[in-house]
């Protein structure tokens, strides 16, 4: 599959583009190079729509993973907050439209809930409701995600991950992330499971937790047939 990945060259595109590229033929819509100089590279702007809409062609499916500033206490962190969660990810979807393009995987977070560390979490129906910067503007992106879907006719899955990292690092995750920690083998699976599946709009929790302790992850193996594979145990 030719798959537009756009926000490749961030923290989670350059852990996750080296399973990705095992199966599918990736270009990297970014401001910068990705790590990896054998990926198809389009050096671009999401605000810039001329850009995104010829990126797009000739593309069978997009993957949105832009992520931005992390420093959301600034104005700048504020402007790139809602530049890239919500009017980047709506131009994004208007280009895959315009380009023909139907199949649409959106990585969200699980920070669009509140006191994530806090509750548990048995289904994906539970209505966001974070109220940070990061997590608010996330959740508006699924709603700009949704709408296009009504309007487009578009297959958007939204993947709300969790602390992806790198399969070498998992030892080293902070204590208080180590349940829901995701290694990147596993979310790169997730994706391309979604990449897959044509079900209008659906939202699924992809977490490390495979005992189900924090978040009940039954809809991701249902419907994509994911769960997360990474033990310790397993190591080479």
């Amino acid at each position: 599959m030719r798959v537009l990945v756009i926000g490749g060259s961030g923290l989670v595109g350059n852990i996750i583009t080296p399973y990705l590229k095992q199966d599918h033929a990736l270009t990297i819509f970014d401001l910068q190079a990705p790590s990896d100089p054998a990926l198809s590279y389009i050096q671009g702007d999401i605000m810039d729509y001329e850009s995104l809409a010829q990126a797009a062609k000739g593309h069978d499916a997009l993957i949105y993973m832009a992520m931005g500033s992390l420093h959301w206490e600034t104005i700048h962190g504020i402007q790139t907050a809602y530049d890239i969660n919500v009017k980047g990810i709506h131009l994004a979807l208007k280009a895959a439209h315009e380009a023909s393009i139907t199949q649409i995987v959106y990585t969200s977070s699980m920070s669009v809930y509140s006191d994530l560390m806090k509750r548990y979490f048995p289904e994906e129906n539970l209505t966001p409701d974070a109220y940070d910067l990061y997590g608010f503007t996330k959740r508006l992106g699924e709603e700009v995600c949704l709408n296009a879907v009504l309007n487009w006719g578009l297959n958007v899955n939204v993947l709300r991950l969790c602390f992806p990292t790198p399969d070498d690092k998992m030892d080293d995750v902070e204590p208080e992330h180590q349940l829901l920690a995701t290694a990147a083998s596993d979310v790169a699976k997730a994706i391309s499971a979604a990449l897959s599946y044509q079900g209008r709009f659906q939202t699924f929790m992809i977490s490390g937790d495979y005992q189900h302790q924090q978040l009940n992850m039954t809809k991701a193996n249902l419907i994509l047939g994911w769960k997360p594979l990474y033990r310790k145990e397993n190591k080479s």
